[in-house]
């Protein structure tokens, strides 16, 4: 059931479609359009009618009128009309478009269905055709008529040839369908049996459309006035003997126009000729016709037209060419010639270097064979030597020293030339007075100048390309034989963005002027590319560029400037313009160690060109400034090595920085030992053993020069006049560990030799015992004269001995104090291993 409920509804819809396409057949619905063709941006009014009667399926329901325009929805108005039809009405107020359908849709329970469909086409009527034309053919007596059509209708347009045979008079016969254009094109053709030969026929166009009608210009003709008669036939064409510059051409009709009277035209040319010429006038229907001024030895091109002499109708095509050359003759006139003579070392010759030009066409009278060239003039019945002979525009020879004339001549198969004279002058006149040179064209060159103060019989004017190979000698100078001339116009091998040297020769009678030069342009542009940049030398603020100039080939023009263009990595850009003549510029104000990109632009006048990049980084230091701070340190190095060499030869100075400090293991008292102390070692009745002694500073006395020493060991003899006097009187003081001054020995007065109060110099011993030893034992100090401060800490000790001296009291104990006994002890052992010199200054001892 429930698939059965589901199919309902479709087969209902398919049923409906059926039934409104079955009705729609029987009349079911119409459409009605006002006109289905419009002017196209006219309104458009179109109705829908439905007859519900008719469409079976829609009794029972209600009916929904759409539109649709192609496949654009458009909305219409609709309303029950009369008989219970429904009715929707659908104006468009603008129809733009040049074809479209028009559907009428009816809705019904959810379903749409075309019933309906009106085509509406829009455009223009017909435009007017113009520019009508007939031509008659003789060949099949058609008349082909060609006309314009104008612009399109958009509509189907029917176009036909109408023709009337009412001699251009208002007729009331019909008109005569002469033919219709086949796949669009503007022309047709009439046949002959629609013709009517030599009477006035009236021909038009007729242009129609469903929106109206046009016609051209009625065109009032004789078919035979514009008939193109065949083109006729040359027959010869020879010289007439005795009249040299004339000949003789015959010529036929084609046979379709013999039985016409003709009026005919002849044109000729060389190949040199940039036009034909025209010969016009010829009448008749066939002969011969004559014509002069042709030049000798020349060949011509001969081609002939006719048409009907009694109308202005088509001229017939062009005859088939004919070729035809002029005898010969001996060239006549004179050459130009130019030259340039210097001597040929010592051989008493003269190397002559000759141009000229050849002749002009109406002077050399047929094909110049070659040129000669005599040192004198030809006379009757004899020949002069010839010393060049030549089919070019130029010689080479020697000729004796001396020479001031040559002749030349040019001949051709009917003779020789008279000869040109050809004056060598030397070239000292006056120069021009101004030169200038402009552009006269792409490849041309308009030269002009000031006349000089004297008056110029000629002038020369000399061309050549800057930095190419020079041509053959006439393609690169011209004379202009007309004295009183200011300019000239150069064209042979000059082509733009070349450059050339121009040099204008004055020429006077007795001689020729000094030349003038210039240089110049036909045409200018962009140099090809810009020169290559080379980093010279570069600084911490500069930089020195060179660069090579671009060749002149590829200039193409005058370089105005080179512009120098550099940019740091922050993109801050600036430039320098530099004259052309200059190929190199040194940028300035540069930062240190900074990076630059640098490029350079060639310019002319008609643009400039860029060059390609080129990186540079500035140095730190400049060349001079590295070359000082080097020096600076090679002095210093060098300071540094005479300084140790000093200290290292001078004494002195090395006492100075570094003192001498004596080594008491190196001492003569480290080294010797009383032969008392070896018999009789002391001991000391109270103090335990103690560690073995070293001797850690040790004082050397100098003694005074002339003075000599005491025994060592006795008693001092009695102080006189030249002997040494006593020594002071040393004493040895014990301290423990808890007494004040341990560690170091302070400097106690003590009376000198005459009893006064003078502080005295000292030196210390000090004993220390082994190390890791629990009670150290006492220190003892022995007070000498000596002022030398004592040194805190002990030097590399001697080897051990036991002296147990130090270790009781002496039989002369030193009070506390601060006095010392008179005499020293005799058993003192280190005083007794002490030499001492000079004792009698021993308050003013130095130490070493």
């Amino acid at each position: 059931m429930a698939r059965r409920g589901a199919g309902t509804p479709f087969l209902l819809r398919l049923s409906l479609l059926l039934l409104l396409q079955l009705g729609g057949t029987l009349g079911c619905a119409s459409v009605a359009v006002g006109s289905p063709v419009v002017s196209l941006g006219s309104a458009v009014m179109a109705s829908c009618t439905i007859r519900s009667e008719l469409c079976r399926g829609l009794e029972q329901g209600k009916v929904q009128i759409t539109w649709m325009l192609d496949n654009e929805p458009v909305a219409g108005s609709q309303h029950q009309g009369p008989g219970g039809t429904e009715v929707s009405n659908l104006t468009l107020p603008r129809f733009n478009r040049t074809q479209a359908k028009l559907w009428c849709w009816v809705e019904w329970n959810g379903t749409k269905q075309r019933v309906g469909m009106a085509e509406i086409r829009a455009g223009y009527p017909p435009a007017k055709p113009f520019n009508l034309s007939c031509i008659l053919n003789l060949s099949d007596y058609g008349l082909t008529c060609r006309w314009e059509q104008g612009a399109d209708s958009h509509l189907p347009t029917s176009v036909t040839l109408k023709s009337h045979p009412s001699r251009c008079r208002r007729s009331r016969a019909p008109a005569v369908t002469g033919c219709t254009p086949q796949g669009g094109h503007s022309h047709c053709t009439v046949p002959r049996r629609l013709l009517q030969l030599y009477r006035q026929m009236e021909i038009w166009v007729s242009a129609a459309n469903a929106l109206g009608t046009a016609e051209s210009e009625h065109l009032c003709i004789d078919p035979m006035d514009v008939a193109k008669l065949d083109p006729p036939t040359l027959q010869s064409i020879q010289s007439i003997p005795f009249q040299t510059d004339c000949i003789a051409l015959a010529w036929e009709v084609a046979r379709s126009n013999a039985h016409m009277e003709l009026q005919c035209e002849l044109r000729y040319r060389a190949p040199e000729d940039p036009a034909w010429a025209l010969v016009t006038g010829i009448v008749g229907q066939a002969g011969t016709t004559q014509r002069c001024g042709f030049l000798f030895g020349t060949q011509y091109h001969f081609q002939m037209r006719c048409r009907r002499s009694s109308a202005r109708g088509y001229w017939s095509e062009w005859s088939l060419g004919r070729n035809y050359t002029t005898h010969e003759k001996a060239p006549t006139g004179k050459l130009d010639a130019w030259w340039s003579a210097r001597p040929a070392g010592a051989g008493g010759q003269l190397e002559v270097q000759l141009c000229w030009k050849a002749p002009r066409r109406q002077e050399a009278n047929g094909r110049v064979l070659g040129y000669r060239v005599t040192l004198s003039p030809r006379r009757r019945g004899r020949d002069p030597r010839t010393i060049c002979n030549t089919t070019h525009t130029q010689c080479n020879f020697s000729a004796p020293a001396g020479t001031r004339r040559v002749y030349l001549s040019a001949y051709n198969a009917a003779g020789e030339s008279a000869a040109t004279e050809v004056v060598l002058l030397e070239r000292k006149g006056q120069p021009l007075a101004g030169l200038r040179a402009v552009p006269g064209g792409e490849r041309s060159l308009w030269v002009c100048w000031e006349a000089p103060p004297a008056p110029a019989a000629a002038y020369v004017l000399e061309w050549q390309r800057v930095s190419s190979e020079p041509g053959r000698c006439s393609a690169c100078w011209q004379m202009e034989r007309d004295g009183a001339a200011t300019a000239a116009l150069i064209r042979d091998g000059i082509e733009p963005f070349q450059r050339y040297n121009i040099s204008v020769y004055p020429l006077y009678k007795d001689a020729i002027g000094v030349p003038s030069n210039i240089a110049a342009y036909s045409k200018q542009k962009a140099p090809s590319y810009a020169p290559k940049l080379h980093l010279k030398s570069i600084s911490k603020s500069s930089a020195e560029l060179c660069w090579d100039p671009v060749p002149v080939e590829m200039q193409n023009g005058f370089i105005t400037s080179y512009t120098i263009f550099w940019a740091n990595s922050t993109a801050e850009v600036s430039s320098a313009t530099v004259n052309p003549s200059l190929s190199s510029f040194v940028i300035r104000e540069l930062k240190p160690s900074t990076l630059y990109k640098v490029h350079i632009m060639a310019s002319t006048a008609a643009g400039g060109t860029n060059g390609t990049s080129l990186t540079l980084v500035t140095i730190v230091l400049d060349d001079i400034e590295i070359q000082f701070l080097f020096l600076t340190l090679g002095l210093i190095f060098v300071l540094l090595i005479l300084l140790l060499i000093c200290f290292q030869k001078n004494g002195r100075v090395k006492q100075q920085f570094w003192p001498s400090i004596p080594d008491p293991a190196n001492s003569s008292l480290g080294k010797w030992v009383p032969a008392e102390l070896q018999q009789e070692p002391l001991q000391g009745p109270s103090v335990r053993e103690p560690g073995l002694a070293t001797i850690s500073t040790v004082t050397v006395l100098e003694r005074a020069a002339g003075k000599q020493p005491s025994a060592w060991g006795k008693e001092p003899a009695t102080t006189t006049a030249g002997t040494f006097p006593a020594l002071p009187q040393p004493y040895v003081r014990q301290e423990g560990p808890g007494m004040p001054g341990r560690g170091r020995a302070a400097a106690e007065p003590c009376q000198g030799p005459g009893g006064s109060g003078e502080t005295v110099q000292y030196a210390r011993v000090v004993g220390d015992g082994y190390k890791g030893q629990q009670h150290a034992p006492p220190r003892l100090y022995l007070r000498s004269s000596s002022t030398q401060p004592l040194l805190l800490d002990p030097s590399p000790s001697p080897k051990p001995y036991e002296n147990l001296w130090f270790h009781g009291a002496g039989p002369h104990g030193c009070p506390g104090d601060g006095g010392c006994p008179e005499e020293p002890p005799a058993t003192f052992p280190l005083l007794q291993g002490l030499r001492i010199s000079g004792a009698e200054e021993l308050h003013d001892c130095r130490t070493f």
